[in-house]
C-alpha cells in the first residue's frame, strides 16, 4: 500500500481526533484562562485550591482514588499470579471473561450496585436473615469506593496479567536451581519484571477514579461530593463554563503527569498491551 493511500485511510481518524479530542481540549484551556468578558485570568485555576468546596472535593477525590487503586492492586496481583499459573493456552479467553462485564451499560451496573447496597437490598436481606443488623453503606464513601473497585478492577488486572505472561518459566526454574526460595523469586524476579504492568494498572485505575462523578452521584446519593461532581455541576447546572474548565484543566495536569509516569516505566508499552 502506497504512502498516499495510508495517509488517505488515516484521514477519518485524524478528523475524529481533531474534532472530538483536540478542539474540546483547546476550548477547556480557553475557558479556564478567561473570564466572562473574555479577558485573561488565573482566577478559575486558583479557585481549585482557594475555594473550600473545591479543595475538599479535590482532597476527597484523591483519597478515594488512592484507596480504590490500592484495593485494586491488592486484589489484582495475586489473582493475576493464579491465572498465569493455570497454564491456560488461550489467553484471549481470560481477557474475554474479565472484559465481559464491561459490555454492559455503565449506568446499569452502578444502579445494580445501588439496589444491592440499599437499606432493603440483597446484602442487608442476607444479613438480617442470618441474624445480623443492617449496615448503612449506601450514600457513603465506602459505597463509592466499592463501585469504583468493581468498575475499574479489570483495568488493573489485565496489565499485570499481561506483564506476568511475559516472564519466561526457565528464569524461574534457573532461580530455583541456584537455591532461591519462593520469597526471593517473588521479590527479585516477578515483581521487578511486572513493574511496567503495575504502573500501567495504577494509572489506568487512578485516573478514572479521580475524575469519576457518576459513581459518586448514584452510590453516594449526592452526599459524597467529588471534584468530578463539582465540574458536572458547574457545566450542567450553574452554566459556569469558566469555573468548570478551570477545574478540568487542573485534572488534565494530573492525567498528563500520570501518562508521563507510564511512559517512564513502560517505554515499550508491554504493560498496556492486553492482547
Amino acid at each position: 500500500m502506497s504512502k498516499f493511500k495510508q495517509q488517505f485511510l488515516a484521514g477519518p481518524y485524524l478528523i475524529w481526533i481533531v474534532g472530538f479530542i483536540i478542539l474540546p481540549m483547546l476550548m477547556i484551556v480557553y475557558y479556564a484562562f478567561t473570564n466572562a468578558d473574555g479577558g485573561f485570568t488565573f482566577e478559575y485555576i486558583t479557585a481549585t485550591f482557594a475555594s473550600e468546596t473545591n479543595r475538599k472535593a479535590m482532597i476527597l477525590s484523591l483519597q478515594l482514588g488512592l484507596i480504590c487503586t490500592g484495593i485494586c492492586l491488592v486484589l489484582s496481583y495475586p489473582l493475576a499470579m493464579i491465572l498465569n499459573n493455570m497454564q491456560i493456552k488461550n489467553q484471549s479467553f481470560i481477557v474475554f471473561i474479565f472484559m465481559l462485564p464491561m459490555w454492559m451499560n455503565f449506568m446499569l451496573r452502578i444502579l445494580a450496585w445501588k439496589l444491592l447496597l440499599s437499606k432493603n437490598g440483597v446484602f442487608n436481606s442476607i444479613l438480617t436473615s442470618l441474624g445480623f443488623e443492617r449496615i448503612n453503606i449506601i450514600n457513603t464513601p465506602a459505597a463509592v469506593v466499592l463501585g469504583m473497585v468493581y468498575d475499574f478492577l479489570p483495568f488493573m488486572l489485565l496489565p499485570i496479567y499481561n506483564s506476568m505472561t511475559r516472564i519466561r518459566k526457565d528464569w524461574i526454574e534457573a532461580a530455583k536451581d541456584l537455591g532461591a526460595g519462593s520469597i526471593t523469586i517473588f521479590f527479585k524476579i516477578i515483581v521487578p519484571l511486572t513493574v511496567s504492568g503495575i504502573i500501567s494498572g495504577i494509572v489506568m485505575v487512578f485516573v478514572p477514579s479521580l475524575t469519576s462523578f457518576a459513581i459518586s452521584q448514584v452510590l453516594g446519593g449526592g452526599q459524597v461530593l467529588l471534584i468530578g461532581n463539582v465540574i458536572e455541576q458547574d457545566f450542567m447546572q450553574g452554566m459556569q463554563w469558566n469555573a468548570g474548565s478551570g477545574l478540568s484543566f487542573v485534572l488534565m495536569i494530573f492525567v498528563i503527569a500520570s501518562m508521563a509516569l507510564v511512559n517512564l516505566f513502560d517505554k515499550d508499552g508491554e504493560g498496556t498491551a492486553i492482547w
